[in-house]
């Protein structure tokens, strides 16, 4: 008969026999960098009974150990591994450090210590408690029907999007709307598809992975060249039509009917990426495109620059034709994204934290531009911002025959990090940098600055 029984710990010592068996078992697992320094292992009446030996094998083996230096027992503690007894091979394995940052000015960064812990666990814990037992299980892969709901108002209400819950489609941030739509536009038939130029690379990669293959349109200042798009094979594009990454160009609105137009004659679609519409700082934001066709275009947005990436929320707004094929992909990927964090951010939604955080980040990140630009526009004339005032970046025009990848380097060897705008072009358009503000305080931001004119006169 198999006898029972718990432990408080377990520990895994495979060959542990008798005295020596379990001191050799104990000195290999610590040699071999499976019991790190400061984990606690199991008491000894715990390990005894796992191993089926006497209490006492156990005891005299962390004895010797503890002589060796390989434990540390304290009274009230227990035994841990010592903080000296880590492997050899340890130090030869730590990743190499980085690059020492001292301003980091990479763009699509919020301002994660702003993050409104309280309200959130708040929102956590009155979501929690008011769960029921059956959303527990393995969530609707639509997303979570309360959130659905809060979504389709929030976005009526702040975006003009057209839409109830049954077309909303919670997701694992933009990045998965992006893939879920991309390998159900490929399964339908599309070969190609049309990104901004210059844009964000990452989503190109998205779609690209799925088969698809990437032709870029160039961006002006009235946004994507709609006349340039018509000479591609292209029957979908994905578009930044409120606030152009990255040149921070709105899309005119004859432009948006244009490629309402091209998308209507063609059958094809538009991706709309609302990425970081809610950021404006000294004009309203035009409605979603979505609004104008919602037969016609993918709507795309996410918590990731309101709130923190880490949470990896997002949505989509979707077509009656693309709904329920993306439903399906969703729950063959993962069965659905975590009901806790959807019900906390529904919770968030519904009693106005999510407005509340919104109001208090727009001032914020509206003195922290006005910081950039004052400095900018004191040390570096020269350097000729870019775009309207809105998001968490704006890309400032540098002097023409400016190497910007060569500058880029240069910062970084003196600890700033400051993306070229040819980092997300394809094809070359102007020297630029990408500067992100959101995550660095106004007097961070003009001693950036200040650096970036320093490193500017060093010239070599």
């Amino acid at each position: 008969m198999t006898s029972d029984w718990t432990t408080y710990r377990e520990l895994l010592l495979p060959g542990a026999t008798g005295r020596r068996g379990v001191e050799s078992e104990l000195r290999r697992a610590v040699r071999d960098g499976r019991l790190g320094p400061g984990t606690r292992l199991p008491s000894s009446r715990d390990l005894a009974a796992q191993l089926g030996v006497a209490r006492g094998t156990v005891t005299s083996a962390y004895a010797q150990l503890v002589g060796e230096g390989y434990l540390v027992a304290r009274r009230g503690s227990g035994t841990t591994v010592a903080a000296t007894a880590a492997p050899p091979r340890a130090v030869a394995e730590e990743p190499r450090a980085r690059p020492s940052r001292r301003f980091d000015l990479r763009p699509g960064v919020p301002a994660l210590g702003a993050f409104p812990r309280e309200e959130w666990l708040q929102a956590q814990k009155t979501a929690l408690l008011a769960l029921p037992a059956d959303d527990l299980g393995y969530p609707d892969p639509a997303g979570f029907p309360p959130l659905r709901r809060e979504l389709a108002d929030y976005l009526g209400r702040v975006r003009a999007v057209v839409a109830g819950p049954a077309e909303v489609v919670v997701v694992n941030g933009a990045a998965e709307g992006t893939s879920l739509t991309g390998r159900v536009l490929a399964a339908a038939g599309h070969t190609s598809v049309a990104v901004e130029e210059p844009s964000h690379p990452g989503a190109a990669d998205v779609l690209a992975s799925h088969g698809l293959a990437v032709r870029p349109v160039p961006v002006d200042d009235k946004g994507i060249r709609v006349d340039v798009l018509a000479t591609t094979d292209c029957r979908a594009v994905l578009v930044t039509a409120a606030h152009q990454f990255p040149l921070g160009v709105v899309l005119h609105p004859e432009r948006r009917r244009a490629l309402l137009d091209w998308a209507r004659a063609r059958d094809g679609v538009v991706i709309e990426d609302d990425y970081d519409a809610e950021h404006r700082y000294d004009r309203p934001a035009l409605g979603a495109m979505q609004a104008l066709d919602p037969a016609r275009v993918v709507y795309q947005g996410s918590a990731s620059k309101v709130l923190a990436p880490a949470l990896r929320l997002g949505w989509l707004v979707l077509p009656p034709g693309l709904r329920d094929p993306v439903v399906r992909r969703k729950r063959l990927d993962d069965l659905g994204t975590g009901t806790l964090h959807q019900a906390a951010f529904a919770q968030l939604l519904r009693t106005g934290g999510y407005d509340r955080h919104l109001r208090r980040t727009r001032r914020l990140y509206r003195a922290r531009r006005d910081a950039l630009l004052d400095e900018l526009a004191r040390r570096l004339p020269a350097w000729t911002p870019i775009g309207v005032a809105a998001g968490l970046h704006v890309v400032v025009r540098l002097p023409d025959g400016t190497d910007d990848l060569a500058l880029q380097e240069r910062l970084a060897g003196h600890g700033v990090h400051a993306p070229a705008l040819a980092n997300y072009a394809r094809t070359p358009t102007f020297p630029g940098l990408v500067l992100g503000y959101a995550a660095t305080t106004p007097d961070r931001l003009r001693l950036a600055v200040r650096e970036l004119s320093r490193v500017v006169g060093d010239r070599p």
